[in-house]
């Protein structure tokens, strides 16, 4: 993909400008995929992820042959908004955003996806299009199962009606969850409450496509004031910060300052 999105995927430009398929098919979303192995991989697959942990050998066998594999080069789209694709993926490899963009280029990141991931349940269970668009970080790779097959599913299996139903609400209460921060919380709470959220008591390491704009985006501000933000916590002794990590020094003091209100 050319542009400046391939480039920094973190950089806020128009998406529809940016963002390019490798091809036309609309069947599931944009590239080729590998067929060989794909019912045992897929299989393999499914059997790691905690989605699925609860369900039995024969079904994760029968959810793994109506999958298809695909892979996504760093910067390159998986799906957009406002267009239909009704499947649902679960990530092998790499790392992904759920975006909302605004025509300006202004985005607010909704969720970061990984290995093990599984996303866009809406899509599959809802007759509309997408409310957000997914855009692969980094060289990713993901299993897909299409909507109509997945309802089939559901229909035959109720364990995975309940996995899916349960995960569906976890999403629905992060959601909750973020435009109560945006709402209510500072930045720099939101940025407090980020930080402690991904580094588990260990120093933060960013990864090369976690820029500050990606940052910012998550937390709904842009790069100035999360720099500002990152000085606040740094000058109040809370955190540590060099280029490539954030290190947590006051873990209570942290806490405390991200149930701060407005």
């Amino acid at each position: 993909m050319a542009g400046a999105a391939a480039r920094d995927p973190g950089r806020a430009v128009p998406l529809r400008n940016s963002l390019m398929r490798r091809d036309s098919r609309r069947d599931v979303g944009g590239t080729m995929f590998k067929t060989e192995g794909v019912r045992g991989g897929a299989a393999a697959i499914l059997a790691a992820v905690p989605y699925f942990e609860h369900l039995n050998a024969a079904l994760i066998e029968a959810v793994a042959e109506a999958a298809v594999r695909r892979e996504y080069g760093a910067g390159e789209l998986v799906f957009l908004e406002g267009e239909r694709n009704a499947g649902l993926y679960i990530v092998e490899q790499g790392w992904l955003k759920s975006i909302k963009s605004l025509a300006t280029g202004r985005e607010q990141i909704l969720r970061f996806v990984g290995p093990g991931d599984v996303f866009n349940e809406i899509g599959c269970l809802a007759s509309s299009t997408n409310q957000a668009s997914v855009i692969a970080l980094e060289p990713s790779a993901v299993w897909i199962v299409q909507g109509n097959a997945l309802l089939r599913l559901m229909e035959r299996y109720p364990p995975l009606a309940r996995a899916i139903t349960q995960n569906l609400a976890e999403r629905v209460l992060h959601l909750m969850l973020l435009v109560e921060d945006l709402s209510l919380r500072s930045v720099e709470s939101r940025l407090a409450r980020l930080i402690l959220q991904q580094s588990q008591k260990r120093p933060l390491h960013r990864r090369p496509w976690a820029t500050q704009a990606e940052m910012a985006a998550r937390i709904g501000t842009v790069p100035d004031v999360l720099n500002r933000a990152l000085r606040t916590l740094v000058e109040e002794g809370l955190i540590r910060v060099d280029r490539h990590r954030i290190e947590i020094v006051d873990p209570q003091g942290l806490k405390e300052r991200a149930l701060l209100a407005n």
